[in-house]
């Protein structure tokens, strides 16, 4: 064991958790999954903007299927969402999603 290590929370290796924590969803394995694919893909070369990268291609993807899911009733799909109907409106009109 590396020196100041013993209070380290063990990690399962095979899934990446930390022992005791609970299993993911099938949508976080699937984000873990690909950004685990992407680290390798970039073969030793940096990134920058991760986050946002990962944020905006989720986003459109989950607003158009709640979009779809509710008829296109953006006051439904604020509530599905649990955001405020203007924050709906505005991050669709930031996708071109109308």
């Amino acid at each position: 064991m590396v020196k100041g290590m013993a209070n380290a929370p063990r990690r399962d290796e095979r899934d990446h958790r930390h022992v005791g924590e609970p299993k993911d969803s099938e949508l976080s394995a699937c984000v873990r999954k690909m950004l685990t694919q992407y680290f390798k893909d970039l073969d030793g070369e940096d990134a920058t903007d991760i986050y946002d990268m990962v944020v905006a291609n989720v986003e459109r993807p989950l607003l158009e299927v709640v979009m779809h899911h509710a008829e296109g009733n953006q006051t439904r799909a604020s509530e599905l969402l649990g955001l405020n109907r203007n924050t709906l409106r505005k991050k669709l009109t930031q996708h071109g999603i109308e």
